[in-house]
């Protein structure tokens, strides 16, 4: 099957998790407004069940949206996921928390609101930041930590990569762009989730994708952006 993918084309935000996994299945799919020049859905067809927003997928008949919910019927398709209902649901959990982990990470540079600019909003962001960085972030990645130890076997589930795997790659590298400065002297204590990373980028299909033009480089019209000011509480809030 060939799949449809629509996102916006100029950012990688929460479409990237699932251009990942098709990009490390080898599947084969078109980003429909990457390269056509159209930044607008407006031109799609009428859709019985219309997404809410993008990202969605076109798969024969089927229109799938949400990330999470997109990856949890290309999974097993793309053996990023197990085939039992048991191993489904738990790869399907992960991904459920790497969104909600996401959306804090957007919220620190856009706390208020989605439709001012940050620099509407900077003395909010700054103390959102704060918090962010000292008290979220370790919880996430402590958690991720967890469940890395308990598998003993390089993956969250063990020897095989899934797809929150490779999600789990797209957070720490969007983190290491957005906070070089706290999350570098964080990811010092998470080793196994750093090792998820690596072995990310080592896979060929994946690393091919990365050195590629179709990567999109992260940029501060996504979800991860970079703001000195925000990364440089991260050293200062471990102080206080």
């Amino acid at each position: 099957m060939r799949y449809r993918l629509y996102y916006w084309p100029e950012i990688q935000g929460r479409g990237e998790f699932i251009r990942l996994a098709l990009e490390d299945a080898g599947a084969g799919y078109v980003d429909v407004l990457r390269f056509s020049g159209n930044s607008s859905f407006s031109k799609n067809p009428q859709l019985k069940q219309p997404p809410f927003a993008p990202p969605y997928l076109i798969a024969g008949k089927k229109v799938i949206a949400q990330t999470a919910n997109i990856l949890l019927y290309l999974g097993p398709r793309l053996r990023l996921a197990p085939k039992d209902e048991a191993g489904r649901l738990w790869v399907h959990q992960l991904q459920l928390t790497i969104a909600d982990w996401l959306v804090e990470v957007h919220d620190v540079h856009h706390p208020i609101g989605s439709r001012f600019y940050y620099e509407e909003q900077r003395r909010e962001a700054k103390r959102r930041a704060a918090d962010f960085l000292a008290v979220r972030l370790p919880k996430y990645l402590d958690y991720f930590d967890g469940v890395l130890r308990r598998s003993r076997k390089g993956y969250l589930l063990g020897k095989a990569c899934s797809y929150a795997d490779l999600s789990l790659f797209q957070m720490v590298a969007g983190l290491r762009y957005a906070f070089p400065v706290a999350f570098g002297q964080l990811e010092k204590r998470y080793a196994r989730i750093i090792g998820v990373h690596a072995r990310a980028v080592a896979r060929p299909r994946l690393a091919a994708y990365l050195a590629s033009p179709r990567r999109i480089p992260f940029n501060r019209h996504g979800i991860f952006r970079y703001y000195p000011e925000l990364d440089l509480l991260g050293k200062k809030s471990k102080k206080t």
